[in-house]
């Protein structure tokens, strides 16, 4: 049937069996992994038919919380396959000396470095932070849900599309073997010819329109759906942060987006965007890059700043030091982020004059950063602090983010940056920032909110097991990574002629497999909390005694959120209405009219799965049939919104107006 090999080619473009990397040992026995457990877990589904349940109840939901949940899920399984490939690099590196190759191919350990930054900062860090987001903000400010529900949900599977696309290149093809931003000429066409880069591009646009989406829908739901009585002065910081964080989306993303798309009209038209040939630059894809990259930085800490304010309040007893300088510092570093960019480039010759500027920015932006760090200082002294498993990840944060930005200031000077650029110096910085600023933010985030989530509390000790591991491997981890820096050592580099260097990278190895226990703690506390919920759940509704508006309803709280529309009078909302002798009322609810669930979302981010698959693999066929489909759905789902949105009754808005006014007198 395919001896023509034209016909060949139009149906299955450049795939052939080639493309399926059989000859990769650890590739193999991955996929074999990756099957088994994929059977077993269908497997699990099927017997136990909780397919139907998954598909009304989850997949299809429009539910912020559950979609919030679902983030989170997904964060968590792309940790596994990020961190998976931090093992390998790190062991790879202990292991490559003395004439060793190590076990790792260059092209393969390229692939793997590539896919790890990727991985950890599109599917794990910005899935966590939009999940929270997704979870905490409706309830924070006394909202039935975000603005646009259905755009919630198919923001979120467009996320996971793009996620999938990123993992079907471990199985078919390869992944870019360019570094995590994909620096031109390396990922042009001349000098990345397979579809790694391809992959690279197609899955961040995916997953790019999700996060776009998703910064709208938030930004409007916090300006617009904002509780009677709360002003912008009145909201939770949570809020605040949230609220900086999705400006930035909206404002950076479509910068990523465009300069994808010039990368791609470089190899698939032949246009010139980014070479040195008919007026291209490389610089300039290095320029619109970072101009995405810094703010991004941000957007993934901003709202761990919020957690850890959230966090200090409650655990201390106490308001939070300082609201007034806390928001306008959150301000101040959205703003700021927008105007260091460059220094992530000082090596690159442009300039005394640019780079003492950029230079003298990114110091400017530490003092916000300081700021913060005072204020929840401020807020523990003379605090009854409560050491629980959030606490702990907030005080441990604030031990290695305070490294983190010490080196940080170190590397905003261009003389110092100028020797440490290129070197594991810069690696050890960016990760103390990362993990002790986002994800010990996420992971206490998690431990925090996750009783208002599902009704009952994180087992403690599992959670103070993975704090410790997760604390102690990263220090082990990366410290040893300062001192070779200030060696010299350069980074991106998978094989050692010097064997004095072996023991630091030896330490570092040991300090990743730390953090592995880690993450397996944190999984096994998630299995024991949910085999001792009955034990560990809280009937108060408000198990940490906390401060802000999202306590006011049960644990989990019903699909509308707030049956009676609460009044606002403080930004600490939900303690001064306890104050005040306010208690949620048990009796008289009203059913609320809330959008159906759809099943739109999941049937966009398969066919963009498949246009995506189609574009990287020249099978132009599949993508114009999938892109076409997406299309006539899209619109479909537009004419047919009262189906999937149901305007309340008059007799409901009516009579929950009467609800909200006896509240406000109650108050």
């Amino acid at each position: 049937m395919f001896s023509n090999p034209d016909l060949y080619k139009f149906i299955f473009g450049r795939l052939t069996l080639d493309s399926i990397p059989y000859h990769e040992p650890i590739l193999v026995v991955t996929f074999l992994g990756v099957a088994v457990g994929g059977i077993a877990l269908l497997a699990l589904l099927t017997y136990f038919r909780l397919w139907g349940y998954l598909w009304k109840e989850w997949f299809t939901s429009i539910d912020h919380k559950k979609i919030g949940i679902m983030y989170v899920v997904l964060a968590l399984i792309m940790l596994l396959r990020g961190f998976s490939d931090a093992l390998l690099m790190r062991l790879q590196q202990a292991l490559a000396f003395n004439g060793s190759e190590g076990y790792l191919p260059p092209h393969h350990y390229d692939q793997i470095f590539t896919a790890h930054g990727v991985i950890m900062i599109f599917f794990v860090a910005m899935p966590f932070v939009t999940g929270l987001m997704n979870l905490v903000v409706p309830l924070q400010i006394g909202a039935r849900d975000v603005s646009f529900p259905f755009l919630n949900n198919f923001s979120f599977w467009m996320t996971t599309a793009g996620a999938i696309v990123v993992m079907i290149s471990l199985f078919i093809g390869e992944f870019a073997k360019t570094g995590w931003l994909a620096y031109p000429p390396l990922s042009g066409i001349a000098y990345s010819p397979d579809v790694g880069v391809d992959y690279y591009i197609w899955g961040l646009q995916v997953a790019g329109i999700g996060t776009t989406l998703s910064g709208i829908n938030l930004i409007a739901t916090i300006v617009k759906m904002r509780a009677p009585g709360m002003t912008f002065m009145k909201m939770p910081v949570f809020t605040w942060t949230s609220l900086c964080t999705n400006i930035l989306i909206v404002a950076s993303f479509p910068i990523l987006t465009a300069t994808l798309a010039l990368l791609t009209l470089d190899r698939y038209a032949g246009t010139n965007f980014f070479t040195n040939d008919l007026g291209g630059n490389p610089m300039m894809y290095v320029n619109l890059i970072w101009i995405w990259g810094h703010p991004e930085v941000y957007i993934l800490v901003l709202p761990a700043f919020g957690v850890f304010s959230e966090v200090v309040a409650t655990f201390c007893g106490k308001r939070l030091f300082g609201y007034a300088s806390m928001v306008y510092a959150t301000c101040v570093i959205m703003i700021l982020s927008y105007l260091v960019w460059l220094h992530h480039f000082f090596t690159m010759g442009s300039g005394a004059s640019v780079n003492s500027f950029f230079g003298i920015t990114t110091m400017i932006i530490s003092i916000p950063t300081g700021a913060k760090l005072f204020n929840w200082l401020f807020t523990m002294y003379h605090g009854r602090i409560r050491y629980e498993v959030p606490m702990l990840w907030t005080v441990g944060f604030m031990v290695t983010f305070t490294i983190g930005g010490m080196t940080g200031v170190m590397l905003a000077v261009p003389p110092a940056d100028f020797v440490l650029h290129n070197s594991l110096f810069l690696i050890a910085h960016f990760h103390n920032v990362i993990i002790g600023g986002v994800l010990f933010g996420m992971f206490a985030g998690v431990n925090y909110w996750f009783p208002k989530a599902f009704g009952f509390k994180l087992d403690p000790f599992w959670g103070k097991m993975s704090f410790w591991f997760w604390q102690i491997g990263f220090w082990f981890a990366f410290m040893p990574l300062y001192v070779l820096g200030l060696m010299g050592v350069t980074r991106r580099v998978s094989q050692f002629d010097d064997p004095s260097l072996q023991i630091w990278f030896v330490i570092a190895a040991l300090g990743a497999g730390l953090i592995a226990i880690g993450i397996a703690c944190f999984l096994i506390q998630l299995g024991v909390s949910f085999m001792k919920r009955e034990e560990l759940r809280d009937h108060t509704g408000d198990p940490w005694n906390g401060r802000t508006l999202e306590w006011s309803t049960s644990s989990p709280p019903p699909a509308y959120n707030f049956a009676f529309t609460p009044i606002v009078y403080d930004h600490d909302a939900w303690w001064d209405m306890k104050n005040r002798g306010y208690k949620r009322p048990t009796e008289g609810f009203i059913p609320i009219h809330m959008p159906k669930n759809t099943g739109t979302g999941v049937i966009l981010g398969v066919l963009s799965i498949g246009f995506a698959f189609g574009m990287i693999w020249y099978m132009w066929w599949l993508a114009a049939i999938a892109f076409v489909a997406m299309i006539a759905i899209t619109i479909g789902h537009t004419f047919n919104y009262k189906r999937d949105y149901h305007i309340p009754a008059d007799e409901v808005v009516k009579t929950e107006n009467e609800r909200t006014k006896q509240l406000a007198e109650q108050v």
